[in-house]
């Protein structure tokens, strides 16, 4: 499971961002960034931080802090490359719409004619599962925790294949098949986050493009945006470069193994704070970058596009609080627009306004307790804030 922000933490933002308020133990007021951040470091045992601030589709801003390995004594900075968690959903989005507006494949086609298994609804047979669902979660398929925390494989690349996972836990008889892989909803008409839904697009991609997702996406969208020290598998990236990922505990940061993940297309990315920025501006900026072109404006438009109102919004959820994209989201309460990520060891946000013309990318290395959430919620004000007084400035 990618290990979201919790409502709590959502909240606890929400109400901040709202008030003007931060927590007590903040820096001194009128502080500068740099002091701001340090103190939320010093505070919970937060290893290392990486952020930059886009404004107007370019970076105003960009700094590490802390450690990408505190024992080492290697410095966290805008280049230094860790995992992201489920922002490699919206590299799989974009992948997805190349293969789209190429004519490989259709969002809103059965699924099954994409792939040599079916997959069937089990309360549901005759309701088609779409890609579209897919990149909406709203296919109906759900992550049973009893299998998927044994996708993470600690120490390496994960060696189970993806199509063989898949065909085991949504095709009756498999491996991990049951009923509870899927919930009790008709396709297309409840909202349920599913990282295995969002694994089964990018197996999908795979079939359409012929090739594998890491190096059908390292053609079409690492190597246009010089993104030369990003890929998906650990394999895939230099020795040394990764980030050590740690859990803050006791006082202690103890650090963790590498892991790599079965369903690698929900959450296997690994990137840097600079590398990441060249992508959400080509997002931003209608699927180019300098430039380079990942997607047509109309396929770049379409994945950002609010796919819910009030005729056809899935029966949980409230439009002023939550709507979707492909692979995109409104995050607390529709102020932002983007995708976070989170796993052991990570935490990330890549968001903007719903203009487009302020966004931040945020690293952090380290997994605190839950009830040390709200500390990510006011890093992020920090650098939202940071962002607002350089959007603001005299040019």
């Amino acid at each position: 499971m990618r290990f979201r922000t919790s409502w709590r933490v959502a909240a606890v933002l929400v109400a901040m961002l709202v008030s003007g308020r931060a927590g007590a133990a903040d820096a001194p007021a009128g502080a500068g960034i740099d002091a701001r951040i340090q103190a939320r470091m010093a505070e919970s045992g937060l290893v290392g931080v990486g952020a930059a601030v886009i404004i107007d589709r370019k970076v105003a801003w960009s700094k590490g802090y802390g450690f990408a390995d505190k024992q080492r004594g290697v410095p966290f900075t805008p280049d230094t490359v860790m995992a992201i968690g489920s922002i490699s959903k919206t590299f799989t989005g974009v992948a997805m719409m190349q293969a789209v507006q190429d004519g490989r494949l259709s969002l809103d086609e059965d699924i099954t004619r994409y792939l040599p298994f079916k997959v069937v609804h089990p309360a549901f047979p005759e309701a088609r599962i779409t890609l579209r669902q897919l990149a909406t979660h709203t296919s109906g398929i759900t992550d049973r925790w009893a299998v998927y925390e044994r996708l993470y494989h600690w120490g390496g690349d994960a060696p189970e294949t993806l199509g063989d996972f898949l065909s085991g836990y949504l095709v009756a008889g498999g491996k991990d098949y049951a009923p509870e892989n899927f919930v009790p909803h008709a396709p297309g008409t409840h909202r349920e986050y599913s990282n295995i839904g969002a694994a089964l697009a990018g197996y999908i991609v795979e079939r359409a493009v012929g090739e594998p997702l890491n190096t059908y996406t390292r053609r079409t969208i690492f190597a246009p945006l010089r993104m030369a020290r990003s890929g998906w598998l650990l394999s895939e990236v230099p020795a040394g470069a990764h980030a050590t990922l740690y859990v803050a505990q006791d006082g202690f940061s103890i650090p963790l193994p590498p892991y790599g993940l079965t369903t690698y297309p929900d959450g296997g990315v690994r990137t840097s704070v600079a590398e990441l920025s060249r992508f959400f501006i080509a997002l931003l900026g209608g699927g180019q970058y300098q430039g380079a072109r990942i997607l047509q404006p109309a396929s770049a438009a379409e994945m950002m596009r609010l796919q819910y109102t009030a005729a056809n919004k899935p029966d949980n959820i409230v439009l002023a609080e939550k709507n979707s994209g492909l692979f995109w989201a409104t995050k607390y309460d529709g102020r932002f627009v983007g995708h976070g990520g989170s796993d052991p060891g990570v935490r990330t946000e890549m968001l903007a306004t719903p203009a487009g013309d302020v966004a931040v990318v945020l690293f952090t290395n380290t997994s605190l307790a839950e009830r040390d959430g709200k500390v990510y919620a006011e890093l992020f004000k920090d650098v939202w804030e940071h962002a607002q007084a350089l959007k603001s400035a005299p040019k």
